[in-house]
């Protein structure tokens, strides 16, 4: 076990949740709440909000207490708190499950069981599914990618009690976005995965081909999804116009992913427009649900 240092600071054990992923949960599944019910009610949001916080802090707390030997292998997790001896594992162990346990029971006490049935399944599938598979398994990204899909039901459950056909397209749209998101991140630190002996594609795929070929099915699929609720009459003409024209140019990105010359630099440029999707594609959707409410 490694020491932790004489003070570990309030800083160190915030970095064990995550804050920029654990975010993302959130982000999404308020999202996920305001697509569903435009015209929400506050309390019950706050709650929705801060329990998937507390779940999404604790997770990304006992995924670093699974994690801190091989993450101790990786440049670019070295410093986190666990292999740098800020915290020990035991503390991590005890943040982890505390989080995880209080943002469970605000979200089956303060919103409903559905809401808090969806966070305990984004636990499992990411703590008892994504997390050992990482180290054994190829597939391990697209099982991190559902774990990962599942925060906007968690919202979207929590505003209506049920999920409707709305709600599984948010859940596709997260779903096929995480994977030229992610694989552009493999294919960028790969030397890294290799050290950690992950069987991930872009350490068995030396070319990169194959990751590229992934990374532009995902992304034309996820464009697919995104025009799911104009078709479907879920949302205006002017949503599917910025999908059309986004998703266009998210694609664009992904084939330029595919040339042998300079894909180091089209990962880089993948990486981030992935950053710049999601917002513009999601804030959207609220945007429009919000005007069809009116």
């Amino acid at each position: 076990m490694i020491a932790a240092a004489p003070k570990a600071l309030f800083a160190d054990y915030l970095e064990l949740t995550k804050p920029r992923l654990s975010s993302l949960s959130v982000l999404t599944a308020l999202v996920g709440y305001l697509a569903a019910r435009p015209q929400h009610e506050g309390w019950k949001l706050v709650f929705a909000v801060v329990g998937t916080a507390c779940a999404a802090g604790g997770v990304a707390a006992l995924n670093q207490y699974m994690e801190w030997d091989t993450d101790a292998l990786m440049r670019r997790t070295a410093d986190r708190p666990i292999p740098s001896g800020k915290v020990t594992t035991g503390s991590a162990f005890v943040l982890g499950w505390g989080l995880c346990t209080v943002g469970l029971a605000i979200l089956f006490a303060a919103v409903n069981g559905l809401a808090a049935f969806f966070a305990l399944l984004t636990m499992v599938c990411y703590l008892a599914l994504y997390t050992p598979a990482k180290k054994r398994s190829p597939w391990a990204t697209e099982i991190g990618a559902l774990a990962g899909a599942l925060p906007p039901l968690i919202g979207w459950a929590a505003a209506e009690g049920k999920i409707s056909a709305l709600g599984w397209i948010l859940f596709g749209v997260l779903l096929f976005w995480q994977i030229p998101h992610f694989m552009a991140i493999a294919w960028l630190y790969r030397s890294d995965y290799a050290a950690a002996r992950f069987p991930m594609l872009s350490v068995r795929d030396a070319s990169g081909r194959q990751v590229a070929r992934w990374s532009l099915v995902s992304a034309v699929l996820l464009v697919a999804v995104s025009l799911l609720p104009t078709l479907l009459g879920f949302a205006t003409v002017y949503y599917l116009a910025v999908a059309v024209v986004a998703g266009v140019w998210f694609v664009g990105r992904a084939v330029n992913f595919l040339r042998p010359e300079g894909r180091e630099f089209a990962a880089r440029r993948l990486f981030f427009a992935s950053l710049a999707y999601l917002p513009v594609q999601l804030v959207m959707l609220v945007a429009d649900r919000c005007l069809l409410a009116r």
